[in-house]
């Protein structure tokens, strides 16, 4: 899993229900569990979103949304405990405080929730643990939502590739992707007598026939 990601620029628009939805239906095309695309304890890594909430928002529940403040500080926890050093461990408070641009003194207030932070703040810390613009204050719904937004980009892409593929193993499926019916019937059309196009229709019948799937 990476570090952060980009979130789309409507996912402050989306509800959360309808992202859900989608996911669903393209995970059941390409036959992924929705236990794996619907797993709590990764959209929490994702997302910034405790456990329970992430359970409570994706099954329909309301699940509180806690002030800025207490945002803040569950979600900066949470990076604290999941991007860590190459070493396995934390950063400290100065690690923080250097990588963030600022004092150990304005990281160690911040930290301990004894300063409230400034956007300021939250940007130079999202820069610092590499996470998308929002992290730290993004409501939860809508930071569950741009988590599963970027599911739903892998899923498609994956999608994608399968779909190319299957094109590319079926020479009809082949044809019609280059070339598409419109581009058959134009170069067709090109051909001087009739007896040239009735050879292009009688070379598609065969291939028709040599490509026909039984019938279910």
């Amino acid at each position: 899993m990476s570090d952060g990601f980009e979130v789309p620029g409507a996912t402050a628009t989306v509800p959360l229900s309808a992202v859900v939805a989608r996911v669903a239906v393209t995970a059941d095309r390409l036959g992924v569990p929705h236990a794996e695309v619907f797993d709590t304890g990764r959209l929490s890594v994702a997302s910034g979103v405790p456990e329970s909430v992430v359970k409570a928002l994706l099954s329909g529940r309301p699940a509180g949304e806690p002030d800025v403040q207490a945002r803040f500080l569950q979600r900066l926890d949470l990076l604290r405990r999941t991007r860590l050093k190459p070493n396995g461990r934390k950063y400290t408070q100065q690690e923080i405080a250097d990588g963030a641009g600022m004092s150990r003194q304005q990281a160690g207030a911040l930290i301990n929730g004894d300063r409230r932070p400034t956007m300021e703040h939250c940007d130079a810390i999202q820069r610092f643990f590499r996470v998308h613009a929002g992290f730290l204050t993004a409501e939860d719904p809508e930071a569950l939502a741009g988590a599963l937004q970027h599911t739903e980009q892998e899923l498609l892409q994956k999608l994608a590739a399968r779909e190319a593929a299957a094109a590319a193993e079926d020479p009809l499926e082949r044809l019609l992707q280059d070339h598409g019916v419109r581009g058959i019937a134009w170069r067709a059309a090109q051909l001087p007598t009739d007896q040239h196009r009735d050879k292009v229709a009688e070379w598609l019948d065969m291939l028709l026939e040599s490509v026909k799937r039984p019938e279910s």
